[in-house]
Formats: C-alpha cells, structure tokens, sequence
C-alpha cells in the first residue's frame, strides 16, 4: 500500500506544480520519463548487476534493450528477485512490474489464479538440472532418492522436470522428505551434509569442483523433457496500453537472441554470464556440444509448446494449480512474429518437434 499510496502523492504533487504554473503564465515543468519496469527471477551479482543463462541476461548486459526503449523516452528499470519466480509473480500481482523474465511454473500457477499475462518470448530453454549427493553416498541412481532428505525450490522452473524425472523412476514427490531450499539453503546444506541430496542446477558443480559433492544424475544427454524452461511476459494492461514499447523491446530482444546465437560469440556469451558468479569453466561445460541456436532460441516452437501445455497440465495434476486454462491462447507471439520478419530471421533458429527431435529428424 505504501508504494501506491506514495505514487498517488506523487502524482497528486506534480499535477499541483504543473497547474500553479499555468495560472502563473509560466512554462510547464518536465515531466520525468515513463518507465518500464522488468521483473528477472534471479538475484544479481557483483558490480555492475549481472545476471546469467539466457539472451535476456545479455541483453541486460549490453544495454541493448535501454537504448532501444530511449528512442521513445522510456526509461527501462530492472529488477532482481532472490526469491525467483514466486517473488516475480508478488511483484506483478500487485502491479510493480510490466514485464518479467522468469520459469514456467511460476508463471503457470500465477496464470491459474487469474494474473493476466502473455507470454511473448523464449529465453534461456532447455537448461539442465542436476542432482548433486555428498562424495561418498551411497546413492547410485535416481531411484535411490526414495526415502531420502532431498532439496527442492518449490514454485520455480526446477519443479516440474523434478517431478518429471523422478516419476520417470517409479517415484512421486511423497516418496523423498523435501526440503524447499532456495540455491544458497541447499548448496550450504549439501556441504554440511544436513541434506541426502540436492535437485538442482549448475551451481552444484562448485561443490564437485571442491570434493565436497558428487553429481548423481545430469539432464544433459538425456531427453529434454527433463530440462527447464523460461520466458519474458508482459502483463496485458501493459500490452494494451504501450505496444509500440512491446514491439521495441521484442525487437531489441531478438537482435540479442541472434548476436547470443552465433557461435562465433560464443566466448564472449559464457564469459559474461560467468560475471553473475557461475565460472566460466561450468558454462563451457554445461553447453559443450549443443548449438547456441538451440538453447537460446527465441521462438516458442511445438517442443517449447508442448513443454509449456505438458507444465500447465502437470501443475494441476500434482496439485500446484486449481484451475486449467489454455496455454494456446496465453503465448502471444504477434510482436515476435513482427521482430523475426523485420530482421530476415524467420528461419534462423532450429524448429524442433514435441517431443524433442529436429523437424524433418
């Protein structure tokens, strides 16, 4: 309430100023730049702020998406949410953001409970998971998790191909003791040993890296139905008002996607996300052999589609969601379709098949 309220007297001042102004025959003071607001469910790390994993992190990098929104006078503010994709989706329901960049699961529950939002761009698709168990366990396979003490960040993108790859082994959430830990909870717990195992992302490999874990299990090489995927969304009180500032974002967000795209960027790519704090050693081999075309492909494509209409459905069979909607009519990609025209890219980025596999495969 204080942010709104604090908004309204705000505006309640300026409105004041410009009208004494007027009856005093003096010109009109400047207003201040409308800004647009991006929600990243990410903490940011180090000075300047970075982020990692996707086109959008160098997007945000670059500042290739500030300068475009400059040429209509908007100023673009980001904003860093530790609490990932469950924050992001605080923060959008009581109208703090216009776009976000987070997971599908979070988006999809929010999405259920009647947040309007439109999907409107693919960012950082298919990045694996990791199950990480201290050196010496026991532990040999997935299926060994059953019964034991395992972390888990409910409500982000890392829920659902959990509950994929587990149920792939014979096993439901109720089999282990969850633990919802956030990265720094479960990555200080499986150091400490207060925890069996860890289902994850690519921040477990620092504790290999040190001896202190051992990776269990890695969606790399196995389907990609096991892998995470994320978006940016626009909200469509936003959409509405503002599509031209839609269309340049998009815009500034496709050039990105195909610059990330080139292999011949590919150093520059890794060694800026390294700067959000995951080394450089780790992106090198968490993308060895896998094109940039295809992990940050913009497009949502009936692989992405079909991962986004298999989390909604999963969600509300596991009980994560109450109510079904259709994720058809959510994704929204006219300002993409635009971008992807204007710039010659219709058929840059692989389109890949439902159920994983390159078309004409």
């Amino acid at each position: 309430m204080k942010l709104t309220r604090r908004s309204a007297l705000k505006h309640a001042a300026a409105g004041a100023v410009a009208q004494a102004a007027a009856s005093l025959g003096l010109p009109a003071l400047a207003q201040s730049a409308p800004i647009l607001r991006i929600g990243v469910a990410q903490p940011a790390v180090g000075q300047p702020p970075s982020v990692a994993g996707s086109s959008m992190a160098i997007a945000h990098a670059k500042g290739w998406i500030d300068e475009a929104l400059q040429a209509d006078g908007v100023k673009v503010e980001w904003l860093f949410f530790k609490g990932a994709g469950p924050a992001v989706n605080e923060a959008l329901t009581t109208g703090q953001l216009d776009f976000a960049f987070q997971g599908d699961l979070p988006a999809i529950v929010a999405k259920s409970a009647g947040l309007k939002t439109q999907l409107i761009f693919a960012t950082g698709v298919r990045s694996n998971i990791y199950i990480g168990v201290p050196p010496d366990s026991p532990l040999k396979t997935v299926a060994d998790l059953r019964g034991k003490r395992v972390s888990l960040f409910r409500g982000t993108n890392m829920h659902l191909p959990a509950l994929r790859l587990l149920e792939a082994h014979g096993l439901a959430e109720k089999d282990l003791k969850i633990l919802n830990l956030d990265t720094a909870g479960y990555l200080a717990a499986l150091s400490t040993r207060d925890i069996d195992a860890a289902i994850g992302a690519m921040d477990i490999l620092r504790l290999r890296d040190k001896g202190q874990v051992r990776v269990l299990y890695a969606s790399k090489g196995d389907s990609p139905v096991f892998t995470r995927q994320s978006h940016v969304l626009v909200t469509e009180a936003y959409a509405a008002a503002h599509p031209q500032r839609v269309q340049r974002l998009i815009d500034a967000a496709v050039r990105t996607a195909r610059w990330a795209s080139d292999e011949a960027n590919r150093e520059e790519v890794l060694r800026l996300w390294a700067r959000a704090g995951t080394p450089y050693e780790h992106w090198k081999e968490d993308y060895a052999g896998e094109p940039l075309r295809v992990r940050l492909n913009p497009n949502f494509d009936p692989f992405l589609v079909a991962r986004y209409k298999d989390a909604e459905a999963q969600a509300y069979r596991f009980k994560l969601t109450r109510k079904r909607f259709d994720v058809a009519q959510w994704i929204d990609t006219r300002w993409l379709d635009t971008a992807l025209r204007q710039q010659g890219l219709q058929n840059f980025w692989p389109v890949y098949q439902a159920d994983g596999k390159a078309l004409g495969a």
